[in-house]
């Protein structure tokens, strides 16, 4: 059982961090994090998987160094775990929609499952 002490996941952090500070979206993640991408190019049978901050913190810094939105769409947050929807845009038009299945510990993200898709 929870007490008013222990460390809780804050859906206004994780939008702050999702819409356009990769830093703060980084501090959610426990060192020992497992993020597992899905998509067109890493399908479910061969996922990309970073392991630890320092990976994901690597792929964080590509993604936002690119000339694009971000928004969180939807996110629910129940006991141990949270899900969200995020989309992104390039200047260019194209368009990118993301799921992510997320397991928590101590409030930290410490295993991560995010699909994504995008225009062709």
């Amino acid at each position: 059982m929870g007490t008013a002490a222990d460390p809780a996941f804050d859906r206004d952090t994780l939008r702050q961090g999702v819409e356009g500070d990769p830093d703060i979206l980084l501090s959610l993640y426990a060192d020992d994090a497992e993020l597992r991408i899905v998509d067109r190019t890493t399908q479910p049978s061969h996922p990309k998987v970073l392991h630890g901050r320092e990976e994901i913190g690597r792929m964080l810094e590509d993604v936002y160094s690119r000339d694009m939105s971000h928004k969180l769409e939807r996110c629910v947050i129940q006991g141990d775990e949270a899900a969200y929807s995020e989309s992104c845009q390039y200047a260019d038009g194209v368009r990118v929609l993301s799921e992510s299945m997320i397991g928590l510990r101590d409030g930290k993200i410490a295993e991560q499952t995010l699909v994504q898709a995008w225009d062709e």
